[in-house]
């Protein structure tokens, strides 16, 4: 394998606050799949959020409602 490697229990993904784009508004798809998961969690998502936000969004509702990775 080339690179380095990932130590266990640690990812090779870059955590979204250190996105270069994260401060930019949140993306289409990333809307709507974080609209259906608030939805089925019960929750509402303001408008208005990042796409470093959305994604932070995503995984906790990921986990809450037991849908994705």
């Amino acid at each position: 394998m080339l690179g380095s490697p990932v130590a266990e229990g640690e990812t090779a993904e870059k955590d979204p606050s250190e996105w270069v784009t994260g401060d930019e508004p949140a993306t289409g798809p990333q809307k709507s799949y974080l609209d259906t998961l608030a939805r089925e969690a019960g929750e509402e998502i303001p408008a208005d959020i990042t796409k470093a936000e959305a994604s932070e969004h995503i995984d906790r509702l990921q986990q809450k409602t037991g849908r994705g990775a």
